[in-house]
């Protein structure tokens, strides 16, 4: 697989290259610039070519294939009829809400985070409670546990949706991280949904834990949303698995999901069997591309970008760039956008433990990246900043 080719995308309107200009480089929302794997293409093709696109059932093979993954992969044991299958990770979460909340009732999030977080309280009439992430040396994050448990128990928390791993931070928590948590929630009878999205997507010296796996009663208070989409470069296909071990639970989601949210589509479907069942060799050298452009955007950072600092991810394929040191004259995101034509997202749209910060996707050919990196480095000298 050539992850280093240059694949023209506005033709297919394509989000990420269609918000700007035509003369900006595009690095901000979380979908990679390689080509799917080819596994994929040809399974959709195959299907396509059968010429009648009708309602699908989902694959016989695909329930069986994640309960196989997730014991390989994670050592979780779940059964067949744990899983089930919705049009997102945040379709998912959006309807843990629906289901497990009245209005008025409190939702914690952990920010920064993923601004789908931020806004679903609120589209269902609730409250949402900011949990910031405790900055350590070094850019790191972890959890404050103290203020979390004030949190859940000062503003009766009912359901916390965790985000793991951690986007836009790249935390992959650890056992005793998930553990921990996993007991406040336990202690004070508080739901938990966690979106694990990006659990494919860790690098040499992690591991993924889901936060089901770390207890008997975690696995009875979780749902866990997982999705091929980011894994294997199909998030326009809208497939995602929810996984839960509790029949109370499931009958609760079964019944404010009717007539509300479906299966993915057909397409979606075959998308997401052929990937698990014959998308791993694409997938181990994408990680293995993403982590050479992970260590060479750390190293640029360090020593070419003076003023900001870059904690090295332990997951996903995004970079959360610290820009508070730079004397620039707004934040960092408008600056880079109109004097480097580089787009990246705005830390604010993470809540307010974003100001100053921006989201720098890497999933992108090197070649892009130098030139992204090149502007910025020329906009920072043409404003004065000291350093550049």
């Amino acid at each position: 697989m050539d992850f280093d080719a240059l694949i023209e995308r506005r033709q297919t309107k394509s989000l990420k290259w269609c918000l700007y200009d035509h003369d900006v480089i595009p690095l901000w929302v979380a979908d990679m610039d390689f080509r799917c794997p080819q596994v994929v293409l040809d399974a959709l093709k195959d299907r396509v070519d059968q010429g009648i696109l009708g309602y699908d059932l989902p694959p016989d093979e695909l329930a069986p294939l994640i309960v196989e993954r997730m014991k390989r992969l994670y050592n979780w044991d779940i059964a067949l009829t744990d899983v089930s299958f919705v049009p997102g990770c945040v379709t998912g979460f959006n309807l843990a809400l629906r289901a497990y909340c009245q209005p008025g009732d409190a939702v914690l999030v952990q920010t920064p985070v993923y601004p789908p977080f931020l806004s679903a309280p609120q589209s269902h009439q609730l409250r949402r409670i900011d949990n910031p992430l405790r900055e350590m040396e070094g850019g790191r994050c972890e959890v404050d546990y103290d203020l979390f448990e004030e949190q859940i128990i000062r503003e009766h928390v009912k359901l916390f949706i965790l985000c793991n791993p951690h986007n836009p931070v790249g935390r992959v928590f650890t056992r005793n991280e998930l553990q921990r948590m996993a007991e406040i929630c336990a202690a004070h009878d508080v739901l938990i949904c966690s979106d694990d999205i990006h659990c494919d997507l860790i690098f040499d010296g992690f591991q993924h834990i889901p936060m089901a796996s770390t207890s008997l009663d975690a696995a009875h208070r979780t749902i866990t949303l997982i999705a091929p989409s980011k894994t294997f470069n199909i998030a326009g296909l809208h497939a995602s698995v929810m996984i839960i071990q509790d029949d109370e639970l499931k009958e609760r989601m079964c019944s404010a999901r009717k007539g509300l949210v479906g299966n993915p589509g057909s397409l979606s479907l075959v998308a997401a069997l052929a990937a698990y069942q014959h998308g791993q060799p694409w997938l181990e050298e994408a990680l293995a591309y993403l982590e050479a452009n992970r260590d060479w955007l750390a190293e640029q950072v360090a020593a070419k970008m003076p003023g900001i600092r870059m904690f090295k991810p332990e997951g996903t394929f995004l970079a959360w760039l610290d820009c508070r040191q730079l004397p620039l004259p707004g934040d960092p995101y408008h600056f880079f956008l109109e004097n480097a034509r580089v787009g990246l997202n705005n830390g604010l749209e993470f809540g307010e433990e974003g100001r100053g910060f921006v989201r720098f996707n890497f999933a992108s050919p090197r070649s892009l990246l130098e030139e992204a990196l090149k502007r910025m480095r020329q906009a920072l000298h043409s404003a004065g900043v000291t350093g550049y």
